[in-house]
């Protein structure tokens, strides 16, 4: 094949590619309004195990969650129902990153407490399919992942706004390899992507009194993606007059995440898709391991809540999976719970786990069978939910 057949070849490639971006934008644009779970009749949470430890680790939250929800399931106001079948087994049996009968149950949900799935890397025995994370996020436009990260000896308390639809991830699956020795990936920035993301984290910042807004990009040589992203940011800081605002490149700003005398400066952080997920990972170590950070997917129809964590499949194939720490998927459930309204639930679950995993440790998670099994884990948090002095306990080791 000569070089011009080649190259009209690959321009017909990312002209389908323009053309599905447009309609996205289009359908932006139209624009959906939030969901009020004040006004609904009953609230519906899809519960899906996923695949490797997913299974094992979501059944603890789910059980933390019926506990704190019961008299709600009992009144008909929540809905727990089970979705199975977002397996990489299933996945692969029908080549896609959602089954189309699983993405039919998830949408009869408002929200989602999801396991972690398997996305299948080179080398494995799996066929080089779709992350189902990143197809969840694209077919239920949930456009905001949100973690927050907390480490209060080191005045460290952080809100991460990371775009979740756009960058270099929405087209990962679609790059084009042109010959043998040239491929390209894409990176996409839309302003009206951009623009709600930075809206959202500034809204977060206003409504906590929170006086400062950190914008991450490497716009000084991504000039016209990342550029976009901080133009816009410059137009959203205008409306919240209120609220300084800084912009870093993301190497710079992955060092001082662990600069002692800067990391404290820091409080509300948003950035696009790719930098969000490297640096929410850094900010989640220095917290103590991804297995302590809890994430919310946001979008305006819907919303979805995980662990920020892998499947881990080979804890399964060693027989390990039921020593699987759960926590991290039940910080996902906390920020359901605040999510959906129930706050004061949210915030006496937030409570129990500083109290189980960074101040008592009365029992010890190691992921094998010299620590604790992660159904000890969640009676443990469940105990501590029924203190009667847990907000006592939790405010001495804060002062401490």
């Amino acid at each position: 094949m000569g070089n011009e057949e080649v190259v009209e070849k690959a321009k017909e490639h990312f002209g389908k590619l323009v053309e599905e971006q447009l309609k996205r934008v289009d359908k932006m644009k139209a624009g959906d309004a939030w969901v009020d779970y004040s006004n609904l009749d009953r609230i519906v949470i899809g519960v899906v195990g996923g695949d490797g430890i997913g299974p094992y680790i979501c059944k603890h939250a789910e059980n933390v969650l019926r506990f704190l929800l019961k008299d709600e399931i009992a009144s008909g106001k929540v809905e727990l129902r089970q979705i199975d079948g977002l397996t990489i087994e299933n996945r692969v049996k029908v080549m896609k990153a959602i089954p189309d009968d699983v993405l039919a149950k998830i949408k009869e949900c408002h929200v989602v407490l999801k396991g972690p799935t398997t996305t299948p890397k080179k080398g494995d025995p799996w066929p080089n399919i779709e992350s189902a994370n990143v197809a969840m996020r694209r077919e239920l436009d949930l456009f905001a992942n949100v973690r927050p990260v907390k480490v209060p000896e080191d005045g460290i308390d952080w809100m991460f706004f990371r775009e979740n639809t756009e960058g270099s991830y929405i087209l990962g699956s679609k790059g084009v390899n042109v010959t043998d020795d040239l491929a390209f990936d894409f990176c996409v920035a839309t302003s009206q992507g951009s623009e709600r993301i930075l809206r959202l984290a500034f809204e977060h910042a206003k409504k906590n009194g929170i006086k400062k807004v950190s914008v991450v990009t490497k716009a000084n040589v991504v000039k016209t993606t990342d550029g976009k992203f901080l133009s816009i940011a410059e137009k959203v800081a205008k409306d919240y007059p209120g609220i300084s605002w800084d912009d870093w490149f993301i190497d710079i700003m992955t060092a001082k995440l662990i600069d002692p005398y800067r990391r404290k400066d820091f409080k509300v952080i948003v950035l696009p898709n790719l930098y969000g997920d490297i640096l929410t990972d850094e900010a989640a170590q220095i917290q103590g391991g991804v297995g302590t950070a809890g994430s919310a997917n946001i979008g305006m129809r819907y919303s979805m809540f995980e662990a920020i964590h892998g499947s881990a499949p080979r804890m399964v194939d060693e027989g390990r999976g039921q020593y699987a720490d759960p926590s991290s998927i039940i910080k996902g459930a906390a920020m359901l719970l605040n999510h959906i309204g129930e706050v004061e639930k949210a915030e006496r679950l937030e409570m129990a786990l500083d109290v189980c995993c960074q101040f008592e440790k009365r029992i010890k998670m190691t992921g094998r069978s010299d620590g604790a099994t992660g159904s000890e884990f969640a009676a443990y948090l469940m105990e501590t939910l029924q203190r009667k002095d847990l907000e006592q306990i939790w405010r001495s080791f804060q002062k401490a």
